[in-house]
């Protein structure tokens, strides 16, 4: 498995509607037939010291191999995502594994 975690920080200024394009929008990527598993959300309420809570929205994405996540990055509904959104971020941060 291949897996691909990626954190969202948005702009403090965006507006109620431009959250909610950007909802819709990391939620389209779901339907990408190369993803094997999908899931958006938000930072949980636990609350440790050695939990980073600072983020915005967390998507996480699983694909049965590498070539599934290559094929996942060119896809047209994960270029449109990037073209739609990306004014409506400040910072990104990705995390990818493979399974041992």
């Amino acid at each position: 498995m291949f897996v691909h975690h990626v954190f969202f920080w948005l702009k403090s200024d965006n507006t109620p509607d431009e959250i909610k394009k950007f909802e819709a929008s990391v939620s389209s990527l779901k339907s990408i037939k190369s993803v094997h598993m999908a899931d958006v959300g938000k930072p949980a309420s636990t609350d440790r010291p050695v939990i980073d809570t600072t983020y915005s929205y967390s998507l996480l994405l699983v694909f049965n191999s590498l070539a599934d996540h290559d094929a996942y990055q060119v896809d047209p509904v994960h270029l449109q995502f990037v073209a739609d959104c990306s004014n409506l971020w400040e910072r990104v941060l990705i995390y990818d594994s493979e399974s041992l």
